[in-house]
Order: structure tokens, then sequence, then C-alpha cells
């Protein structure tokens, strides 16, 4: 089904696909209401707490189940109707955020509550995350249109970016976060009407004689052995782990090191969602996967660039405008190997291997956050930010040192698929 004023240019050809087209409008008003959550989630936890160690013992505790759920999630997901696991997990993640908001808004909770729903939050995320990247392909009838409904992905994923934090430190400065969380839960309805309306093939769940085990051990020879896949999630690992803690310091960077409030700190959370969501459109406005094996690499050293400058700074606006570099960097980044994964994979791997990218860039992020809070408690925020964008800027000029190594192996699987011409590459 195809509408030329969904074509926008090129940019929003994806929305051609009717499901596709629910899917965007449903996921974004939903994930308007994650951002939100996760703005108020910080500042609510140092606010109760004043403390770096505990923010990063909060979102390790959220974080940590993906890592080590994502790859049993992932053979599941390919056994499984992808569909139908999306309604249950994105059911579960609206009871989990209206749980979150009673506590709040009856004034009880307590950072143990704060913790016990973030674990079950990141069980969740665990099959969540898969199953969306999986299901992407199935919404999208042009196999041609894939890399573009990706990019999309992520223009409406960090365009929420753009929106939540702002509004969420507005709803901090006036009703609490209560709020920010019961708006949340609300926002999960607009996803499920959007899947409610889907027309899709469900599939049956497949009895194999295989176990679960083997598939697994399967999925992560395939990934480990298959050095494309490899060296994308090494660098998405990286990355994850040494340069996205310094999410989980904004607060304390927004309150000690700048001086500012509740409503700052949302629109330098904001300033990256601006960042994120160039980074995205710049991806959608691609016709082509070629050029994204040097672009991947030379976007994580724009982050651990950006991350470094941003740590000298102590200037509101200078700081935001870093932070839209690091937006930038870190969404071309993840979108890019996405691209480059989605495009790679054998489809019988999609699962698990998409598995793995939750892994490596969820799933890794608790163990930095909970580094980083041990780390800026003895050395401070902004030098523990600076470490982690050094290491960003040398595991991406490593990767690009490695590149036409790679290119010599992807190549001919994309001229095979048909997805460049002989003899050009990526």
């Amino acid at each position: 089904m195809s509408s030329p004023s969904f074509q926008l240019g090129g940019i929003g050809r994806a929305l051609r696909h009717r499901n596709y087209r629910l899917f965007f409008m449903g996921q974004g008003t939903s994930v308007v209401g994650t951002w939100i959550t996760r703005v108020a989630t910080s500042w609510l936890v140092f606010r109760l707490t004043h403390s770096a160690v505990l923010l990063g013992v909060v979102n390790f505790a959220g974080q940590v189940p993906t890592f080590i759920l994502s790859p049993l999630a992932g053979v599941w997901v390919d056994r499984l109707d992808r569909y139908k696991v999306l309604f249950v997990t994105q059911t579960l993640a609206m009871l989990q955020s209206f749980a979150l908001a009673a506590l709040a808004l009856t004034g009880v909770i307590q950072v143990w509550h704060i913790l016990a729903l973030q674990v079950v939050q990141g069980m969740i995320n665990a099959f969540d995350t898969p199953s969306r990247q999986s299901f992407l392909i199935e919404m999208v009838d042009d196999p041609a249109d894939l890399s573009n409904a990706i990019a999309l992905n992520s223009t409406m994923v960090n365009g929420a970016r753009l929106i939540g934090p702002a509004i969420a430190g507005i709803l901090i400065s006036t009703v609490g976060e209560g709020w920010c969380f019961l708006i949340d839960g609300v926002s999960y309805l607009a996803v499920l009407d959007s899947l409610w309306l889907m027309r899709v093939a469900h599939r049956l769940r497949e009895f194999r004689d295989t176990r679960v085990w083997d598939e697994l051990i399967d999925g992560v020879r395939y990934a480990t052995g298959f050095t494309p896949i490899r060296a994308i999630l090494l660098l998405l690992t990286v990355t994850s782990i040494a340069g996205m803690p310094y999410s989980v310091l904004m607060p304390v960077v927004a309150s000690d090191v700048l001086h500012s409030n509740a409503a700052t700190y949302g629109f330098l959370m904001g300033a990256v969602g601006v960042g994120a969501l160039i980074g995205a459109l710049h991806l959608a406005s691609r016709t082509s996967v070629r050029g994204l094996g040097r672009i991947v690499p030379m976007a994580t050293m724009l982050f651990g660039g950006a991350l470094v400058a941003f740590s000298a700074s102590r200037n509101v606006f200078l700081s935001m405008g870093l932070l839209l570099l690091v937006g930038t960097g870190f969404m071309t980044q993840t979108a890019g190997s996405n691209t480059l994964l989605q495009t790679l994979v054998r489809p019988e791997m999609r699962g698990r291997v998409m598995a793995f990218y939750t892994m490596a860039i969820m799933g890794t992020m608790p163990f930095g956050a909970l580094l980083a809070g041990a780390l800026a408690q003895r050395i401070g925020a902004p030098d523990t930010i600076l470490a982690g964008g050094l290491t960003c800027i040398l595991a991406g000029a490593v990767f690009l040192r490695y590149l036409p190594k790679l290119r010599e192996v992807i190549r001919p699987i994309y001229i095979e698929r048909g997805i460049i011409p002989p003899p050009d590459g990526p």
C-alpha cells in the first residue's frame, strides 16, 4: 500500500507501508513518555539521595537484566510471533509505569521501590527491544526501504528525546515526578492501539528439535565468528560502557557543575535529542548503505570528542551546544550500526543478532553506569566523562584502521543480495 503524501522527498519512504506507518505514530507517542520517565527517574533518585553512586546503581538495576536475558530472549524471538511478543511486553511496560506513578503520587516511594521496578523494566526490555528491531523487516514490504525504516525509527526516538526531557523538566518543577510516570503509562495506549490496527500474517510457534541452549550457542558462534558483526558489536559495547554513562551523571553535572535546576537539566538532555534527531534525519535521507562503514567510526569519534569538550565546559549554553554534537555522534553510530547489522545478518539469525545488538547498547550500559558512579565519587563527574570520551575516540580510530579488511568481507555479501551493484561496496 503506497501513498505519495508520505514520501517527504525520500526521507519518509518507509511510511508508504501501512503497518510501519501505524507503528511509527503509536511508538512515537509512547517513546515521548519513556523519555519523560527516564529524566524523572534520574532526578527523583538524585533528589532523594544526592548520590552519584546510587544514580549508577539504579541505572545498573534497570539495564543489567537486559545484559543477562537478551541472549536467551533473542532465541525465543527467532521462535515466536514477534507481533504477539511486542503486545505482551508493551502491556507489561505500561503496568510498570503505572506502578511507579502510584508510588510517587502517594508520596511513599523510596529508592528500593525504584530499584525493584527498574529491574522489572529491564527484564521487559530484554524481550521487547530485539522483538521490535526484528519486527521492523516484517512491517516493511520492500526490503529496499528497510534502512530508511531503521533511520526513521531513530528519528522518531530522538524526536521524542528532544520533546520528552523538556516536558519532564517542566513537570518536575511544577507538579513533581509522579505525574511524569503517569503520563508515560497512558502513552503506552498509543502503541498498543497501533499494534491492534496492524494487518499482519501471524507466525506459528516453531517447534524445533534443537534445544534453546544449542541455538543460543549457534547465535554466539555466528556473531563472534563473522568478523564485520563482531567488530560492530565490539565498537557499540565500548561506546556504551565508556561513553554513555555521561547521561547517568547529568543530574550531577546540571546541579553541582553548572549550578542549575531540573528545568535546565531537562533542556540539557533535550539538546542531546536535537543532535540525535539531526543524525537520524541525515541517515534517513541516505538511499544506500554505501559509506556507512566509514560513517559509523567517524560518528563514534565525534561522540567521544564532544564528550571531552563537554567535560571542560562550565557554561550552560556551551554545554548544550556540545551535547548536540554528543547526540549526533551517538545516534549516527547506533542507527548506522543497526542498518549494517540488519543488512548483513542471515534471516534465521536476526532475532539473536539483534538481541546481541540490544545487549551491546543497553545491556552493557549498566556496568558503565556503575563504574562511572563510583569513579565520579572519587575524581568527579567531569573527569569521568573526559576519560569516557577519550576511550570512544580511540575505539573509533581502531575500527577505521581495520575498515579495509571488513569491506573485503562485506562487499561480496551486499553484491550477492543485490544491495549494491558490483564492484562497489559499503
